[in-house]
């Protein structure tokens, strides 16, 4: 309940309020009379911006007071311990010990015996001394053949070797000893009686010295030269002297690379196939080879043209000959596809070694001229199917003027152990070439290698009615793959198409006479395998196939050869 002072007091605050509202409202508005002159429009200019920063009048706050900051910090015990860094860990393979010289021995069928040495020295800096050592032999024993049929091939070379900051130089010297036998008599027209009376052996030496000559600068970039001094046990003799170098000739602030050579060749037989005339024959070339090397974007091409000079020394008389040296090649895709092409020829220098090599049943009784390589014009492509496989496809045309032949001689009366159609000379005729080939490489990796190749050639001679001992297809194939770190194995194959030869047989008509006819070649297929295990870094052992095929087939008519070949053998790698 309020009592009496708190309502008066009540009472006396209402009143004062009541009078004081309507005194104000007497002030301020005239309930009489209100005049409206004109009804107000806002417009732009009677708005305004605020501002971002407000203008202010007030002194306190005028002025910006300066903060400060403080950071009471205090040392906090920690017992974290970082751990080491540690490097991952990643396999590295084993470094292989290379080792200077290794020795080779190997035996098999047929009384093969192979041998191989090599040694490596090092003088001092730079200088090296190395000698290789090589041999293979064999007793023979081919079925059906009624002479000997042994051969030997054994050679020794010694090599001294510097190099210096801009230069490297080598001398080769080396000496070597082939034996063969003209074992293919022909059956039945000789018997065994005939064949005991023969002596089918011919053997070779080859004595030989060469020299290399490098430049790192200079115009003057590199020489070589060979000597060869070749004879046989029939008193036939053979001397080659070759000799060359390569300068950078400048012309007009360009290099062109030019090569200057000297080819001699000096030699005789006692006598010719027929008669007891001595044969003799020699020449020398002198050469000159200039060529122009040009590159833009993918294009290269090289110009170039071959000047030789042959003065034949025995027939006094001398000729000069102009061939073509040009090539090119074009990257169409990268490495992928790559476009190749050119047209070269040159003056082939024949020689009793080089057709001996070739075939270890010539007889020593060869007329022996250079062969004029007109031209050889070739095209194709080559590339990359992968980064795995390599591929070449491509084409050739050449014209040879005197290309050698290998021909069966014909039997004679003259008794010498090498006509009684066992033996081979040499024909010469104008040849026209036209050969297609196709090549696939693989390299999966360093373990693994492939390759297959095929050639396939038609054949134009002029005068001879073939080309003879020619094959029209040839392929190859080769394979190297290291099974793991000890196992190693590989494969070669070989097939060669069918060749044409001369044949000489007794007449089926006319009693004591020899008539010639053409001979066919069956082609022939060749697989040779090896495989090996590496013991450790120093020994390994091998074992090798040849000719598994089985088939005593003739690479030269009337000469079989040597039917399944089983070798083994082992290595042994060291350092002195």
């Amino acid at each position: 309940m309020f009592n009496k002072k708190q309502f008066l007091l009540l009472i006396a605050i209402v009143t004062t309020t009541v009078l004081f509202a309507q005194e104000r409202e007497q002030d301020t508005l005239n309930p009489d009379v209100i005049n409206v002159i004109k009804p107000y429009t806002p417009t732009i200019s009677d708005a305004f911006k605020v501002k971002e920063t407000p203008t202010l009048d007030d002194a306190e706050t005028a002025t910006k007071k300066e903060v400060k900051y403080n950071i009471f910090s205090f040392p906090v015990a920690s017992t974290f311990t970082p751990a080491k860094g540690k490097a991952a860990v990643v396999d590295k393979a084993k470094k292989v010990k290379l080792y200077d010289n290794y020795a080779t021995l190997g035996v098999g069928t047929y009384t093969t015996v192979v041998g191989e040495v090599y040694l490596n020295h090092e003088l001092s800096s730079g200088k090296n001394i190395s000698a290789h050592v090589g041999h293979h032999s064999s007793g023979g024993g081919i079925d059906g053949v009624l002479t000997d049929d042994n051969f030997l091939d054994s050679k020794i070379d010694l090599t001294y070797s510097q190099l210096t900051n801009n230069l490297e130089w080598s001398i080769t010297g080396g000496f070597g000893i082939q034996s063969y036998n003209w074992y293919g008599l022909q059956q039945p027209l000789f018997n065994q009686i005939t064949a005991d009376t023969l002596d089918v052996s011919h053997s070779f030496t080859n004595a030989h010295i060469s020299g290399d000559l490098n430049f790192e600068e200079g115009l003057f970039r590199s020489a070589t030269v060979l000597f060869r001094n070749f004879a046989d046990n029939q008193d036939s003799s053979e001397n080659r002297l070759k000799l060359s170098g390569t300068v950078d000739v400048p012309i007009k602030d360009e290099l062109v690379s030019t090569v200057v050579s000297l080819d001699y060749l000096n030699g005789s037989f006692d006598r010719n196939y027929f008669t007891d005339t001595e044969i003799n024959y020699g020449n020398i070339q002198f050469g000159l080879a200039p060529t122009y090397q040009l590159k833009k974007d993918d294009l290269t091409v090289n110009l170039g043209v071959t000047l030789t000079y042959l003065n034949d020394t025995e027939a006094s008389k001398s000729s000069f000959f102009i061939y073509p040296n040009i090539s090119a090649s074009y990257r169409l895709v990268d490495e992928i596809v790559i476009a190749f092409g050119g047209v070269t020829g040159g003056l082939i220098q024949n020689s009793y070694y080089d057709f001996a090599t070739e075939n270890p049943f010539v007889s020593p009784t060869l007329f022996i001229t250079p062969t004029d390589q007109q031209y050889n014009a070739y095209g194709g492509l080559k590339g990359k199917l992968s980064n795995t496989i390599g591929y070449s496809v491509s084409a050739s045309y050449k014209s040879e003027k005197g290309k050698a032949l290998f021909t069966n001689n014909p039997i004679t009366a003259t008794n010498q152990d090498y006509t009684f159609g066992n033996s081979f000379g040499i024909t010469y005729d104008d040849v026209k070439t036209l050969g297609i080939a196709g090549e696939l490489s693989t390299d999966i990796n360093r373990n693994f290698t492939l390759g297959i190749k095929g050639e396939y050639f038609v054949y134009n001679p002029k005068n001879e009615t073939e080309a003879w001992n020619l094959p029209d297809i040839k392929g190859t194939l080769f394979m190297d793959y290291q099974i793991n770190k000890q196992w190693f194995a590989g494969a070669n194959l070989y097939f060669v198409g069918e060749r044409k030869d001369q044949n000489t047989s007794l007449s089926l008509t006319i009693p004591s006479t020899f008539v010639t006819t053409i001979e066919t070649l069956d082609s022939y297929f060749d697989v040779n395998v090896h495989a090996g295990y590496h013991i450790n870094d120093r020994i390994s052992v091998f074992l090798k196939g040849n000719n598994l095929v089985g088939d005593n087939y003739n690479k030269w008519q009337n000469t079989p050869v040597q039917g399944i070949q089983i070798l083994g053998g082992g290595t042994y790698k060291f350092d002195f």
